[in-house]
């Protein structure tokens, strides 16, 4: 068995866990494997044992894996620049980084007519660290309802990276805090399906708190390539 092929069953196996423990129902957890870094033989043992999604954070990085078959689903993770939403926009089928009005209207316009709606979600900064991208949480209503009027795009949730805890009850305090935002604008924009929080570290304490979709890179994968 190769070590993704492990690190894959040991991954799944934790979040079935994570699932009975904190009565979430069986498979409403799904992964994202993160590829930034890993080289395209990895990714395409990955789609070998049945990986459909990945995440990229670059796109050039992304562009030159997307060799692989057509039924794959890209989605791009990272910090969204305005000279490379045309690319994004024409290749991947979701992004999860939107934070501006700018960018969202840029992949709406740019968004070829013959692919279906982009699947967008609202990056969120929850810990308000300049270094890190997306709105802040009391602005996440207004640029929901932004994107939600744009045809060529669909909102389909939130995505957080909070900073960085060890202790666990930290950890799900601030995934109770998107979750509890996640919740009520669901209310108003019922088509959101996705809440996607939760990485290598942290993604136990994700689940706990409602996580959709968590995303994990070298737990499955290994280290990056330099």
């Amino acid at each position: 068995m190769t070590d993704f092929a492990a690190n894959l069953n040991r991954i799944r196996a934790r979040i079935r866990q994570c699932e009975e423990d904190y009565g979430r129902p069986p498979g409403s957890v799904a992964l994202l494997p993160v590829c930034k870094g890993q080289p395209v033989g990895k990714i395409e043992r990955a789609w070998r044992l049945g990986i459909r999604d990945f995440g990229e954070n670059y796109l050039q990085e992304a562009l030159d894996k997307m060799i692989l078959p057509q039924d794959c689903r890209w989605h791009f993770i990272g910090p969204l620049q305005s000279n490379k939403t045309r690319g994004i926009a024409e290749n991947f089928q979701w992004v999860q980084s939107v934070e501006r009005e700018k960018i969202a209207r840029r992949l709406n316009d740019q968004r070829p007519a013959g692919l279906p709606p982009l699947n967008v979600c609202v990056q969120v900064n929850l810990s308000g660290e300049v270094s890190k991208s997306g709105v802040e949480l009391a602005a996440a209503e207004d640029l929901c309802r932004e994107i939600a009027a744009l045809p060529r795009l669909r909102l389909r949730g939130l995505m957080s990276i909070p900073a960085q805890r060890v202790d666990e009850p930290a950890q799900r305090q601030a995934f109770r805090t998107l979750a509890g935002e996640f919740n009520r604008l669901r209310k108003t924009f019922p088509a959101m399906d996705t809440l996607s929080m939760g990485m290598s570290g942290d993604f136990e304490a994700a689940i706990a708190e409602g996580a959709t979709l968590i995303r994990l890179g070298t737990a499955l994968f290994g280290k990056r390539t330099p």
